[in-house]
């Protein structure tokens, strides 16, 4: 036979409690009122028994949330992962003009970033592909969309930061030039809790590194 839902038996119950009834009186008033007790108390009985299910209930739903929010989490952090590994060797541009690249950004840069960088006279940057990022196209005074470019080899996106890092201020026919990893932007955030630690540590000539994923080295005394 099919349990009553406890919210089936709380309904009875209250019933009961409002308009308890003596469908055939007895005469004996004590009798009366013990058979409505024990009926009330049987009721109750049942009421505490759906409830302790429901807590149990409850108590192993709470478990399960638990769980899978951290295998949700888990999984969250490994999609990120192989998100960057998939940009491990690309490097974000931002600053040159909409248009100067008349149509094709890998000649473009190939062409532009020895000379901004004072790279060694024919390094090869072998730009597997190169994109302003995806988004509208700017109006005037608009911010400007950064190249995306993919290098084919680690070691020349390295070379690239390095050099970007050592000269400073980099300028393109008055165009203020940044260069920085493309990375996605959970792991931007990340990073960018460092920046007030990284200051501080400039200021004090400490030596330090931000390492992948996010991890801050510092050298100090050493």
């Amino acid at each position: 036979p099919r349990t009553p839902s406890p919210s089936l038996s709380i309904m009875a119950a209250d019933e009961m409690l409002v308009r308890p009834e003596i469908t055939e009186p007895s005469g004996n008033i004590t009798a009366d009122i013990k058979t409505i007790l024990t009926s009330l108390q049987q009721i109750l009985t049942s009421m505490e028994a759906h409830l302790s299910e429901s807590d149990e209930r409850l108590s192993a739903a709470e478990v399960r949330i638990v769980a899978l929010t951290s295998t949700m989490v888990d999984l969250w952090d490994q999609i990120d992962d192989q998100e960057n590994r998939a940009r491990r060797n690309n490097v974000g541009i931002l600053g040159f003009p909409e248009g100067v690249e008349q149509g094709n950004p890998s000649k473009f840069l190939e062409e532009a970033l020895p000379a901004l960088l004072k790279l060694p006279v024919g390094t090869d940057l072998s730009i597997e592909r190169a994109h302003r990022s995806l988004a509208p196209r700017p109006g005037p005074g608009q911010r400007l969309r950064p190249f995306v470019i993919k290098l084919l080899r680690f070691p020349v996106k390295e070379l690239l930061l390095r050099s970007a890092r050592e000269l400073g201020m980099l300028e393109w026919e008055g165009h203020k030039i940044l260069l920085f990893p493309d990375l996605s932007r959970a792991l931007q955030d990340r990073c960018r809790q460092f920046l007030l630690v990284k200051k501080i540590l400039r200021d004090k000539m400490i030596k330090y590194g931000l390492f992948y994923p996010a991890t801050l080295w510092v050298t100090y005394k050493g």
